[in-house]
């Protein structure tokens, strides 16, 4: 991989995006009827259930299916019929009653499966045949935007499930995920849903949900997912060694690393060691990797074994704690995001932030008052710490905090529209970071980052979370017309790649305009379906001024 990190592309004047988007406005009818079309019938296609063998398929591990139940559920009568409608299916017991992540050795069980969930959900798609956490917020969005409520607050249901007996929102309904959960947006969800309820249904609801939604919050305040001394907390993973669900690539994946770092020495100084060649692979844990020299001579090449090289556990640590901020990957935290958990994260703390305000205003329709000055005071803390440690007054933007290094990291990331979000940016922090969107802002939308690295969460990428997020996270300030542009671009993007491709992607190049990708650094696939794209489509669309027709 060619090391083009620190590099900018070249990003067009104000002139050349208003052509742009009057081209993508005649190319894309303002309705967009063929794609919304394609969406309300994707739902089916997404949705999976108890009822189905296709539930239990795993593209990422593919063998023998198996379904885990809670230790201490009676099976359900779905369950039964499971077993009489795939007889090749297996039905297994968790090993123990588990209250947090991380309690059960999940390298220990049989073999991995399917965690049992009570409701039908929306999968992302392809090779994502379960439900995802933060996916869910922007799915639950779509559905409840196209009419599905009872499909969209059995899923939040279903977290409900998880947190009662697998522990946390997991990163997924995978038994290789009960070691971590993903951002949380279960608040969200769940005022999602209420806002679709009359008075009483509501009330109800929030009832219902209040407890789970304060246990999910109890997560991120735990010493674990704390970062140092900040008061902020941090994305970690409470697994060791290599993830079990790239097992099927993993060597793959993390040779590549290895041969970035061993290609990159100071870089991968605090990543990588060199072991004695007579070393055995150490298990699961520590797979040795071994390096070769080539030198092309007259006729031939000739390849000569290097250096045996292991990582270390702190990448490992960094690299799961990676997969729990759900930017999977970028060079945000250094190359690979290696070091995810020694950063005190923008998006977490903004979105713990707007959690914790949530919880006030839930505790006040409850009548919950105490709880709810305590929410209150919380986020009140929280804002302090946040301009204290990840504003950058000077640049007008909000940066992670390296708890090791003691400062600010300088990577300008996607993650600083967070905070607009959130409500948690004052109006003259939201006027300055609006003054940097030209930085992220590209032909097709908003791009992740400016600096291109050859991983698919950094440019030319967009992916369709960071435009709703930060869409209206404009509006809530008072930029329309930036919200708009924004929306404009990146739904015609979509819309005329969908008439190529005949479906919509995971993740878009928004400078070519593209879902072609060319992503060297990671994951190479651009998934189809797709779940969350699906609903901010959707939700973009409803968005923007004047409001288009029903």
């Amino acid at each position: 991989m060619a090391d083009t990190r620190g590099t900018r592309t070249l990003r067009r004047g104000p002139a050349l995006a208003l052509a742009l988007v009057a081209l993508g406005a005649e190319a894309a009818p303002a309705d967009y009827a063929d794609v919304r079309g394609y969406i309300a019938r994707n739902w089916d296609v997404l949705t999976r259930s108890i009822d189905t063998c296709a539930v239990l398929q795993d593209p990422k591990v593919p063998r023998r299916a198996v379904l885990y139940l809670p230790q201490d559920l009676p099976e359900p009568a779905a369950v039964q019929k499971l077993r009489q409608a795939c007889p090749q299916a297996r039905i297994e017991r968790l090993p123990a009653d588990i209250t947090g992540p991380g309690q059960v050795d999940v390298r220990a069980l049989p073999s991995q499966g399917l965690l049992y969930l009570e409701h039908p959900y929306v999968v992302p798609g392809g090779r994502f045949n379960e439900m995802y956490g933060w996916d869910s917020y922007f799915i639950v969005r779509g559905l409840l935007r196209d009419g599905r409520r009872e499909l969209a607050q059995g899923m939040v249901r279903n977290f409900f499930f998880e947190i009662e007996h697998y522990g946390a929102v997991l990163n997924a309904n995978r038994t290789y995920y009960l070691t971590r959960s993903q951002p949380p947006f279960l608040t969200s969800m769940a005022l999602a849903v209420h806002a679709e309820l009359d008075e009483a249904e509501g009330r109800a609801w929030l009832a219902e949900a209040y407890p789970y939604l304060v246990r999910d919050y109890g997560l991120w305040k735990e010493r674990a997912h704390l970062a140092g001394d900040t008061g902020l907390s941090r994305y970690f993973d409470y697994g060791q060694g290599p993830v079990p669900e790239i097992e099927d690539d993993q060597a793959r994946y993390y040779r590549d690393v290895v041969s970035y770092f061993a290609s990159h020495p100071a870089e991968g100084k605090p990543f990588v060691h060199e072991v004695p060649q007579a070393t055995a692979p150490a298990g699961d844990t520590a797979p040795v990797f071994i390096t070769q020299v080539c030198q092309r001579n007259v006729g031939a090449t000739v390849c000569t074994t290097g250096q045996s090289l292991t990582l270390t556990p702190d990448f490992y640590l960094g690299d799961r704690a990676m997969r729990e901020s759900g930017f999977d990957i970028s060079f945000r935290f250094g190359p690979f995001s290696a070091r995810t958990h020694h950063f005190a994260a923008v998006d977490l703390n903004s979105l713990l932030y707007k959690t914790e305000t949530d919880l006030e205003s839930i505790a006040t329709r409850l009548g919950q008052d105490q709880d709810a000055s305590t929410w209150k005071e919380r986020a009140r803390q929280r804002k302090a710490l946040v301009d204290r440690y990840l504003w950058d007054a000077e640049r007008g933007l909000y940066f992670d905090y390296d708890t090791q290094a003691g400062k600010r990291s300088t990577y300008e990331y996607a993650t600083t529209f967070y905070p607009l979000w959130a409500g948690l940016a004052s109006p003259a922090q939201a006027r300055a970071v609006v003054a940097s969107l030209a930085r992220f802002e590209q032909p097709g939308g908003l791009a992740m980052s400016t600096r291109e690295t050859s991983s698919q969460w950094d440019l030319p990428y967009g992916w369709a979370p960071l435009q709703l997020l930060t869409v209206e996270g404009l509006r809530r300030y008072g930029h329309g017309a930036e919200a708009d542009r924004l929306s404009r671009e990146f739904l015609d993007m979509v819309a005329e790649d969908f008439r190529r491709d005949g479906t919509l992607r995971e993740k878009y190049d928004v400078v070519k305009r593209t879902s072609e990708t060319q992503v060297t650094a990671g994951y190479a696939e651009n998934v189809v379906g797709f779940g969350w794209t699906n609903g901010v489509f959707l939700e973009l669309w409803r968005g923007l001024t004047p409001k288009p027709p029903r």
